[in-house]
């Protein structure tokens, strides 16, 4: 399975059990060489598959239970992750809960759970692996998975698009934060676009969502994958926020 020699080089991406983005990011990972560290929360069974299939194929692979949202969870992710592995290479925060509710039904309670999960579970992932890629003298990359439509949001996600248009910012402040630690560390952030639509969305938002972009046509979650490669390998790219949206966040009015 593998093309490139990584084989000394650790990868944990967070929201990796379920067949999604993180999931995708994982696989394109491991054909460059790198050992896994699958992140779940609830995906225990999924994650378990994951693991075999990456093991049959000969990577490395592990998974690992936490509730990002949960300090001591995440220092345990890590410390686990540490154990197994004995080091951390690149580190990509896939996981993320949206919920569509409508503006009249919204609750402090959902905001609260979309800010815990979306934006200090980035925070506290990215502090923490940050500084253990600060400790290392070949520093490390963390990628961040925000969301193009912070910048022109559609209705119901009030919620979900104000937890996510903080990560760009946090891109940002970690880029500059974990660089003067060690140089060698970068942080980058990707904005998909429509490459995995929400399951409760209808035909006709769908049909809109793909309208909306220049390809006119949806994305694949391989899409983000490959794009978090390129940004794995270009060594002299940080603080940069790339969408992957096919034009949809220039094009399109839905």
């Amino acid at each position: 399975m593998r093309s490139v020699s990584n084989d000394n080089k650790v990868a944990l991406i967070t929201g990796s059990g379920k067949r999604r983005v993180g999931n995708a990011v994982a696989a394109a990972l491991a054909t460059r060489g790198y050992a896994i560290a699958l992140h779940y929360n609830a995906s225990a069974e999924e994650a378990r598959q994951t693991v075999a299939q990456l093991t049959e194929q000969g990577v490395r692979a592990a998974a690992f239970q936490a509730d990002v949202a949960d300090e001591a969870q995440v220092d345990r992710l890590f410390d686990e992750t540490l154990s197994h592995f004995g080091r951390l290479d690149v580190m990509v925060t896939a996981a993320a809960v949206w919920q569509r509710t409508p503006l009249e039904q919204l609750t402090a309670a959902d905001v609260r759970r979309q800010f815990d999960v979306n934006t200090l579970g980035t925070l506290l992932c990215c502090r923490k692996a940050g500084l253990i890629m600060a400790g290392q003298p070949e520093g490390g990359v963390i990628v961040t998975i925000g969301d193009w439509a912070t910048r022109r949001p559609y209705p119901n996600y009030a919620a979900y698009f104000a937890s996510k248009g903080a990560i760009p910012t946090l891109t940002r402040c970690l880029a500059v934060e974990l660089a003067r630690r060690n140089p060698n560390v970068r942080v980058n952030c990707i904005l998909p676009g429509p490459v995995m639509l929400p399951d409760d969305l209808s035909q006709a938002e769908v049909k809109g969502a793909v309208a909306g972009t220049l390809l006119k046509r949806a994305g694949r979650p391989e899409n983000v994958a490959h794009a978090v490669v390129f940004l794995v390998e270009n060594d002299y790219v940080t603080g940069v926020c790339l969408p992957v949206d096919g034009g949809r966040s220039i094009a399109g009015t839905e």
